[in-house]
């Protein structure tokens, strides 16, 4: 593991030492017990695309960890103002110790990861969001026990959450299940991938059959950052694609909800399920900070000057 480009680039292996990883910087951050394992190290942060979550994450992670962390949106970097990726990636790979990047195509992740020399972490694109599903697999796996044999439904956008649950799922265990609407199916590359997994992947519009046996039960916004002028026509497409009480009862007794935030009440999930799977939820947003905790001491430790 050199960087975290998407998931379908790591094995069962890596996704489960960086878990357990993760379980234990957890652990010892709950418990006051310093873990500088990056201490003088900088992580640089470039953000296309704004967030709450991975920033505030990403930034306090480094801090814990004992390093520092550099914000630099597109406004503060030539790259933004024309600079080929390739020459920003050898120039920030002269300074910095690792580059967590948010943005819009994943090539620009690829391209980063070609032309530099130091570990590279997908914070977003609109492919994937790996961080975003090690943390739902770290909350599945303390809610739940284990991830093997379990049984994960996603519905609405086959957006890059939709593609991540299918590679993440798959790959430690799991069988997924994901209902969209016809138009809003995942990445084909993606679904080539779920095609070696056979029974354990299944893909339909019909939301209860999907949710039928559930362990997890998992959605995301109708329209992602980007999509805004999408908006009115995506809910006349996903209308009734909705975690609602009909769901619930679908999927087994004690399923649980996870959700990536910001969540639209009544939208994508009712503001009755939300509430009363609150708490898996913001286990889950909390895990962001301890699983990309764990992603950054496996490839920044490893990679140290």
């Amino acid at each position: 593991m050199k960087h975290l480009l998407k998931l379908s680039d790591w094995s069962k292996e890596d996704i489960l030492d960086t878990l357990n990883l993760a379980d234990q910087l957890k652990y010892e951050q709950k418990h006051g017990i310093a873990h500088h394992h990056l201490a003088g190290q900088t992580l640089g942060m470039i953000f296309q695309k704004s967030s709450t979550r991975t920033r505030v994450s990403f930034e306090t992670g480094m801090y814990q960890l004992g390093g520092q962390a550099l914000f630099l949106s597109s406004r503060d970097l030539q790259i933004g103002r024309g600079e080929p990726v390739q020459d920003t990636a050898r120039v920030l790979s002269r300074y910095l110790d690792g580059i967590m990047i948010r943005t819009f195509a994943q090539q620009e992740v690829e391209d980063l990861a070609k032309y530099g020399s130091i570990p590279i972490i997908n914070g977003l694109t609109d492919y994937c969001h790996p961080c975003q599903i090690l943390a739902d697999l770290m909350t599945i796996r303390e809610h739940k026990g284990s991830l093997e044999g379990l049984k994960l439904c996603y519905i609405g956008d086959g957006n890059n959450m939709a593609n991540s649950y299918i590679v993440g799922g798959l790959t430690v265990g799991m069988k997924v299940s994901i209902a969209c609407p016809n138009g809003y199916k995942p990445d084909p590359f993606v679904l080539d991938f779920a095609k070696a997994y056979g029974e354990n992947f299944s893909i339909s519009d019909n939301i209860l059959e999907m949710a039928a046996g559930a362990d997890v039960v998992c959605t995301d916004v109708w329209a992602s950052m980007g999509q805004e002028g999408e908006a009115e026509a995506r809910k006349a497409a996903f209308a009734g694609f909705q975690v609602n009480d009909a769901v619930m009862a679908a999927a087994n007794p004690g399923a649980m909800v996870q959700h990536c935030l910001p969540a639209h009440r009544e939208e994508e999930i009712t503001a009755k399920v939300f509430e009363e799977h609150a708490n898996e939820i913001f286990d889950e947003a909390e895990n962001r900070l301890h699983a990309q905790k764990a992603v950054m001491v496996k490839l920044m430790a490893a990679n140290r000057r």
